[in-house]
């Protein structure tokens, strides 16, 4: 019995290692496998104009009256009283993980747990604000970002116009005239360049736009920026600017990334601009350049579960690659979710979890009316 017993755990462990092996050679081909899902597109309605006017269609909106995880602090955050008052929006990465649907059903109780972590993890940089906005939205399915379906396009046209509404709904909010700021991981970066294009980009708005953070998806400078009509940052102190990056050890492999972003780019026109991928370097919040790890403010680095983390300065270094890769050493020791390839894609605000909040609050100070 003894013997069988061991038989199995050495199956096991053979089949782990295997599936490690057959995952490091072949990621995205396995990926799609696994998360792209087998069922229809299913069409459903638009939100209604007044969807979020209804508190349960969002995570964090500033009359909640009980704490909630972007209200969530880390250990070892230096103790401060200050609280900024300009309004964030805040548009959550992919939490629905499932084959089920293309698009999350925002009472997924799967999708919004994790929706709770992705949220202490990448949002609560902006909780020095006491205007943090996150709204629940049918997101596309993790399956729609590796998969040639047509389906994957149209997912993402629902989730936008989820978002969409949220983001009308936050501008009526908010004070006429306010300062306010955009954020986004992930997905949430995705759909943060298609509002800045559809709802900031010549209007009045663009003015009143302290910065936007599509961070954990490409921005190409030469293609995307004209869209959305904001420059990258060039300094610190600058306002109505973007900043973004994605976060990959030295040997780390951007491709899948990068393939995920031109397959809904789409082909570029003859003769267009070589593609100029912006790196924001967190540590000194300016496109391009490198900083050793003395200038890491402090990484949050979670616990296995994303529910708890600790402030750790000086962690990790950053550094810009040729290609618009921001570049991070060997890599730290993070938790279990550094994807294949040296991705720290679901690390890349908790990395530089402290330079972030001093970015925002930095530039909410210097702006000014215009």
């Amino acid at each position: 019995m003894a013997r069988k017993f061991l038989y199995v755990i050495a199956a096991l462990i053979v089949l782990f290692m295997a599936g490690r092996l057959a995952l490091g050679f072949y990621p995205e081909q396995l990926t799609r496998l696994a998360f792209t899902p087998g069922a229809q597109f299913e069409a459903q309605p638009p939100a209604p104009a007044n969807a979020y006017a209804d508190p349960a269609r969002w995570i964090a909106r500033p009359d909640f009256k009980q704490p909630g995880p972007a209200q969530w602090r880390p250990q070892g955050l230096a103790a401060g009283s200050e609280t900024l008052t300009v309004p964030v929006f805040f548009i959550h990465p992919t939490s629905y993980l499932k084959r089920a649907h293309w698009n999350a059903p925002l009472d997924d109780k799967d999708a919004n747990r994790i929706a709770g972590m992705m949220v202490r993890a990448a949002a609560t940089p902006f909780n020095v604000s006491s205007q943090l906005w996150i709204p629940r939205y049918r997101q596309a399915t993790f399956g729609a970002f590796v998969t040639d379906k047509p389906e994957a396009q149209q997912a993402l046209d629902l989730a936008y116009g989820d978002v969409s509404a949220a983001f009308d709904q936050f501008i009526a909010s908010i004070p006429a005239g306010s300062p306010f700021v955009i954020a986004g991981h992930s997905q949430g970066g995705y759909h943060l360049k298609r509002l800045l294009a559809d709802k900031v980009r010549g209007t009045p708005l663009a003015n009143r736009l302290v910065a936007a953070y599509p961070i954990g998806w490409v921005v190409d400078q030469t293609a995307d920026l004209p869209g959305m009509g904001v420059p990258a940052c060039t300094a610190p102190t600058q306002t109505g600017c973007v900043i973004s990056w994605l976060s990959y050890a030295d040997d780390g492999n951007a491709a899948m990334m990068i393939g995920a972003y031109q397959r809904f780019a789409g082909r570029r026109p003859a003769g267009s601009a070589a593609p100029s991928y912006l790196c924001s370097n967190p540590l000194t919040g300016v496109a391009g350049g490198q900083a050793p790890a003395s200038a890491n403010l402090g990484a949050m680095v979670p616990d296995a579960k994303l529910e708890n983390g600790t402030i750790k300065p000086a962690l990790v270094g950053a550094r810009c690659d040729e290609q618009g890769i921001l570049r991070i050493g060997a890599g730290p020791e993070m938790g279990p979710f550094v994807l294949p390839g040296g991705n720290y894609h679901v690390y890349d605000v908790p990395l530089f979890w402290a330079n972030l909040r001093a970015d925002f609050v930095r530039r909410a100070k210097a702006w000014r009316p215009r």
